[in-house]
């Protein structure tokens, strides 16, 4: 049974997207802690509540270079993560999109792979984006195969970009294009009749 009054802006088969509320202050706040997620995202400031309270006001406000949808369990209700395009250049038809699951017992599923294309089907159908671009840790395999089966295409290599357990590791960049993402996730619909 779904929570009244919820709005779902963008929706999957078992997860949904919706705006942060502060009443996702406690699981926010678990999520933003968790040792997993922070190695993955190459997060090193440590939150505290209040911290998290201010950052969701901060990204609750409206912001025309940034869209942060809180990726939510259809089965539960529960937050399972976040994926944000954010650096949106509407001259360029650009953007940078991020993604984070919130720890171990959430990944696996499916969640990201779902949340990903609910958000490019956004970028590139509606905001009338031509590229997304990310970054991943190259310790990462997982998410790299994801992005990989997705349709984004290897750019380059920041050497030794983050520091993490007394050790340097690369970020891989990667992006996918308007007509590249549509070729694979929606070929009957642009299919020029050939």
């Amino acid at each position: 049974m779904g929570k009244q009054g919820v709005v779902k802006i963008l929706e999957g088969k078992h997860i949904y997207l919706r705006p942060i509320e502060m009443d996702d202050l406690d699981d926010y706040y678990a999520y933003l802690s968790d040792p997993t997620t922070s190695r993955f995202t190459g997060t090193q400031k440590v939150f505290s509540r209040q911290t998290a309270a201010s950052w969701i006001e901060n990204i609750s406000k409206p912001d025309g270079s940034r869209v942060d949808l809180m990726i939510v369990s259809q089965a539960t209700d529960r937050l399972v993560g976040e994926v944000v395009l954010n650096d949106i250049d509407p001259v360029n038809r650009s953007a940078n999109i991020r993604i984070a699951i919130a720890g171990q017992a959430n990944q696996g599923k499916g969640y990201g792979t779902e949340a990903m294309l609910l958000m490019l089907h956004y970028a590139f159908g509606t905001l009338n984006l031509h590229r997304v671009e990310l970054s991943v840790y190259a310790f990462n395999d997982r998410a790299i195969h994801v992005y990989e089966k997705l349709g984004f295409k290897r750019e380059g290599v920041q050497r030794d970009s983050l520091y993490w357990d007394h050790q340097y590791h690369d970020a891989i960049i990667m992006s996918i294009l308007e007509h590249e993402f549509r070729e694979l996730h929606m070929p009957d619909r642009f299919n020029d009749g050939v």
